[in-house]
Protein backbone atom coordinates (compact mmCIF):
# COMPACT_ATOMS: atom_id res chain seq x y z
CA UNK A 1 0.00 0.00 0.00
CA UNK A 2 2.73 2.59 0.69
CA UNK A 3 4.53 1.95 -2.31
CA UNK A 4 0.97 2.95 -4.55
CA UNK A 5 0.78 6.19 -1.69
CA UNK A 6 4.32 6.88 -2.92
CA UNK A 7 3.56 6.68 -6.35
CA UNK A 8 0.51 8.20 -6.44
CA UNK A 9 1.86 11.26 -4.47
CA UNK A 10 4.95 11.62 -6.64
CA UNK A 11 2.74 11.42 -9.46
CA UNK A 12 0.92 14.27 -8.41
CA UNK A 13 3.66 16.27 -7.97
CA UNK A 14 4.90 15.59 -11.35
CA UNK A 15 1.43 16.78 -12.72
CA UNK A 16 1.11 19.89 -11.04
CA UNK A 17 4.65 20.88 -11.23
CA UNK A 18 5.18 23.66 -13.56
CA UNK A 19 8.79 24.94 -13.42
CA UNK A 20 11.53 22.24 -13.05
CA UNK A 21 12.70 20.41 -9.84
CA UNK A 22 13.00 23.61 -7.59
CA UNK A 23 9.51 24.49 -8.14
CA UNK A 24 8.38 20.55 -7.13
CA UNK A 25 10.19 20.99 -4.03
CA UNK A 26 6.86 23.02 -1.98
CA UNK A 27 5.20 20.27 -3.38
CA UNK A 28 6.79 17.42 -2.59
CA UNK A 29 7.00 18.99 1.07
CA UNK A 30 3.65 19.34 0.97
CA UNK A 31 2.88 15.23 0.27
CA UNK A 32 5.79 13.56 2.21
CA UNK A 33 6.00 16.40 5.23
CA UNK A 34 3.16 18.41 5.83
CA UNK A 35 0.33 15.61 5.05
CA UNK A 36 1.41 11.76 5.14
CA UNK A 37 4.72 13.13 7.77
CA UNK A 38 6.89 10.32 6.04
CA UNK A 39 9.75 13.01 6.89
CA UNK A 40 10.63 15.71 9.25
CA UNK A 41 11.26 18.90 7.71
CA UNK A 42 14.97 18.64 8.45
CA UNK A 43 14.82 14.96 7.01
CA UNK A 44 13.42 16.63 4.14
CA UNK A 45 16.01 19.41 3.98
CA UNK A 46 18.19 16.98 4.10
CA UNK A 47 16.81 14.85 1.30
CA UNK A 48 16.82 18.27 -1.00
CA UNK A 49 20.43 18.56 -0.14
CA UNK A 50 21.55 15.15 -1.12
CA UNK A 51 19.28 15.64 -4.38
CA UNK A 52 21.23 18.71 -5.09
CA UNK A 53 24.66 16.60 -5.20
CA UNK A 54 23.84 13.89 -6.87
CA UNK A 55 23.71 14.18 -10.90
CA UNK A 56 20.26 14.14 -12.67
CA UNK A 57 17.11 15.96 -12.76
CA UNK A 58 16.43 17.66 -8.82
CA UNK A 59 13.14 16.24 -8.30
CA UNK A 60 13.69 13.15 -9.59
CA UNK A 61 16.81 12.59 -7.33
CA UNK A 62 14.64 14.23 -4.38
CA UNK A 63 11.57 11.54 -5.10
CA UNK A 64 14.21 8.66 -4.70
CA UNK A 65 15.55 9.32 -1.90
CA UNK A 66 12.29 10.52 -0.16
CA UNK A 67 10.91 6.62 -1.22
CA UNK A 68 14.30 5.09 -0.36
CA UNK A 69 13.63 6.95 3.16
CA UNK A 70 10.09 5.57 3.79
CA UNK A 71 10.19 2.75 1.59
CA UNK A 72 13.39 1.50 1.19
CA UNK A 73 14.64 0.38 -2.48
CA UNK A 74 10.87 -0.73 -3.35
CA UNK A 75 9.67 2.64 -2.10
CA UNK A 76 12.29 4.33 -4.21
CA UNK A 77 11.50 2.82 -7.40
CA UNK A 78 7.97 3.42 -7.16
CA UNK A 79 8.32 7.55 -5.93
CA UNK A 80 10.39 7.74 -8.92
CA UNK A 81 8.22 5.88 -11.39
CA UNK A 82 5.29 8.01 -10.03
CA UNK A 83 7.18 11.46 -10.74
CA UNK A 84 8.25 10.42 -13.65
CA UNK A 85 5.79 8.81 -15.58
CA UNK A 86 3.19 11.19 -15.65
CA UNK A 87 5.25 14.64 -16.66
CA UNK A 88 7.03 11.99 -19.25
CA UNK A 89 3.93 11.74 -20.79
CA UNK A 90 2.70 14.96 -20.69
CA UNK A 91 5.78 16.32 -21.70
CA UNK A 92 5.68 14.28 -24.79
CA UNK A 93 2.16 15.58 -25.80
CA UNK A 94 3.49 19.32 -24.71
CA UNK A 95 5.89 19.29 -26.64
CA UNK A 96 4.10 18.04 -29.58
CA UNK A 97 0.99 21.12 -29.01
CA UNK A 98 3.55 23.71 -28.07
CA UNK A 99 5.81 23.03 -31.71
CA UNK A 100 2.15 23.22 -33.29
CA UNK A 101 0.58 26.03 -31.44
CA UNK A 102 2.77 27.58 -29.45
CA UNK A 103 2.81 31.07 -31.35
CA UNK A 104 -0.75 31.17 -30.73
CA UNK A 105 -1.52 34.17 -28.36
CA UNK A 106 -3.42 32.68 -25.44
CA UNK A 107 -0.43 29.81 -25.26
CA UNK A 108 2.12 32.68 -24.90
CA UNK A 109 0.15 34.54 -22.29
CA UNK A 110 -0.53 30.94 -20.11
CA UNK A 111 2.92 30.39 -20.34
CA UNK A 112 3.53 34.10 -19.45
CA UNK A 113 1.56 33.93 -16.08
CA UNK A 114 3.04 31.08 -15.49
CA UNK A 115 6.04 32.46 -15.12
CA UNK A 116 5.84 34.88 -11.66
CA UNK A 117 4.10 31.64 -9.98
CA UNK A 118 6.68 29.25 -10.92
CA UNK A 119 9.22 31.84 -8.92
CA UNK A 120 7.02 32.40 -6.06
CA UNK A 121 6.73 28.35 -5.49
CA UNK A 122 10.84 28.48 -5.57
CA UNK A 123 10.91 32.11 -3.96
CA UNK A 124 8.61 30.25 -1.12
CA UNK A 125 10.92 27.18 -0.77
CA UNK A 126 13.73 29.31 -0.54
CA UNK A 127 12.77 30.83 2.64
CA UNK A 128 11.39 27.73 4.44
CA UNK A 129 15.27 26.27 3.87
CA UNK A 130 16.61 29.92 4.83
CA UNK A 131 14.46 29.66 8.08
CA UNK A 132 15.60 26.26 9.04
CA UNK A 133 19.56 26.45 8.06
CA UNK A 134 20.09 29.73 9.59
CA UNK A 135 17.43 29.80 12.87
CA UNK A 136 16.47 26.42 12.86
CA UNK A 137 12.55 27.39 13.11
CA UNK A 138 9.99 26.45 10.44
CA UNK A 139 8.14 29.38 10.65
CA UNK A 140 8.51 33.35 11.37
CA UNK A 141 6.38 32.95 14.42
CA UNK A 142 8.92 31.16 16.55
CA UNK A 143 10.94 34.61 16.22
CA UNK A 144 14.84 34.17 14.91
CA UNK A 145 16.59 34.19 18.19
CA UNK A 146 18.72 31.15 17.87
CA UNK A 147 21.00 32.13 14.72
CA UNK A 148 23.64 29.53 13.41
CA UNK A 149 26.60 32.29 12.51
CA UNK A 150 28.17 29.53 10.69
CA UNK A 151 25.50 28.52 7.86
CA UNK A 152 24.94 32.78 8.13
CA UNK A 153 28.41 32.67 6.76
CA UNK A 154 28.17 29.91 4.53
CA UNK A 155 24.61 31.46 3.07
CA UNK A 156 26.12 34.63 2.17
CA UNK A 157 29.27 33.79 1.04
CA UNK A 158 27.60 31.06 -1.18
CA UNK A 159 25.24 34.39 -2.38
CA UNK A 160 28.59 36.25 -3.19
CA UNK A 161 30.08 33.22 -4.96
CA UNK A 162 26.50 32.74 -7.18
CA UNK A 163 26.83 36.59 -7.82
CA UNK A 164 30.11 36.37 -9.11
CA UNK A 165 29.16 33.32 -11.48
CA UNK A 166 31.42 30.77 -9.52
CA UNK A 167 30.05 27.45 -10.66
CA UNK A 168 27.47 25.65 -8.54
CA UNK A 169 30.38 22.78 -8.12
CA UNK A 170 32.44 24.89 -7.00
CA UNK A 171 29.65 26.40 -4.60
CA UNK A 172 28.72 23.65 -2.88
CA UNK A 173 32.36 21.73 -2.86
CA UNK A 174 33.33 24.88 -1.20
CA UNK A 175 30.59 25.25 1.38
CA UNK A 176 31.19 21.27 2.32
CA UNK A 177 34.73 22.49 3.30
CA UNK A 178 34.13 25.44 4.62
CA UNK A 179 31.17 24.00 6.83
CA UNK A 180 33.60 21.01 8.17
CA UNK A 181 36.42 23.57 8.79
CA UNK A 182 34.20 25.89 10.77
CA UNK A 183 32.68 22.86 12.77
CA UNK A 184 35.96 22.03 14.04
CA UNK A 185 37.08 25.01 14.80
CA UNK A 186 33.77 25.33 16.93
CA UNK A 187 34.54 22.15 18.82
CA UNK A 188 38.17 23.71 20.17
Amino acid sequence: MIYLQLFIEFAKVSIFCVGGGYASMPLIQAAVVDKYAWLTLPEFVDVFTISQMTPGPIGINAATFAGMKVAGVLGAIAATAGFVAPSLLLGIALAKLFFKYGNIGPIRGALNGLRPAVIALICGAAIDFILLAVWNVETLAGGLGNTDWTSLLILALALLALHYKYGVITILATSGVLGVLLGLIKTF
